[in-house]
């Protein structure tokens, strides 16, 4: 008569003898071991995987950009610039002219010595009625340098000076000169220009001139001594 199947065992077609205890838990265990380690295997070829697509990813974007700084970058460019900027800078004692604020300040390389107030260019247009010509009064930009320094300047009147005050135009040279209208010194910057003294000191600071740059007395006494013939004015 056949035996019955133990009551754990799957259903069997046929009867099978009942296998000793200890050797079912032998089998067992060693199922056991045998899928833990097959699981680590498995595990471990996976990790492996994503380490590699990992590492295949770096290296087809390269580097992180934080990490090397590329010679075109924007600190080398700004920097580059810079050294053409200090190699354009005045060397020694410069003038600078700013007719927008009416501001003129003086330089020693790249320390400030002074800055004082003064009065630049009106941009106002005079038009003369019979000749047809037109003056527009606006102080000169760009490079200059001090070419000439007077002490007690005489204002020779241009044609200008007298169609604006509705006077003739004097025919002798002699009767072009003004005394004390340009204060007590003058530096000639060139084509009649000035940076001279004013009666006008209530002024300062405004747009007022007919070109030349109007200076207060303590002021353009400084600039008269401590500025030498040669020196660079920059006017913008």
């Amino acid at each position: 008569m056949a035996t019955p199947p133990e009551p754990d065992a799957p259903p069997s077609s046929e009867a099978r003898p009942a296998a000793p205890r200890g050797s079912a838990r032998v089998v067992a265990r060693t199922a056991l071991i045998v899928f833990l380690v097959l699981t680590g295997l498995a595990l471990a070829g996976f990790g492996l995987l994503l380490g590699a697509g990992y590492y295949l990813s770096r290296s087809a974007s390269g580097p992180a950009p934080a990490a090397v700084e590329e010679p075109g970058s924007l600190r080398a460019e700004n920097l580059k610039h810079q050294k053409r900027i200090d190699k354009l800078r005045p060397k020694g004692l410069f003038l600078i002219v700013d007719t927008g604020k009416n501001r003129l300040s003086v330089h020693e390389g790249g320390r400030l010595v002074r800055e004082v107030v003064v009065s630049c260019g009106s941009g106002g247009v005079l038009e003369d009625p019979k000749g047809g010509r037109t003056w527009v009064f606006d102080t000169p930009r760009g490079e200059r340098q001090v070419k000439s320094k007077v002490k007690n300047p005489t204002w020779i009147k241009p044609d200008w000076a007298f169609i604006e005050e509705g006077e003739a135009i004097p025919k002798k040279y002699g009767d072009r000169a003004e005394e004390g209208v340009m204060g007590d010194y003058a530096l000639g910057i060139g084509n009649g220009y000035f940076l001279h003294g004013t009666l006008y000191t209530r002024l300062l600071g405004r747009n007022v001139t007919h070109g030349c740059v109007r200076i207060g007395d303590a002021d353009l006494e400084y600039l008269y001594k401590n500025v030498p013939l040669g020196t660079k004015v920059y006017l913008f």
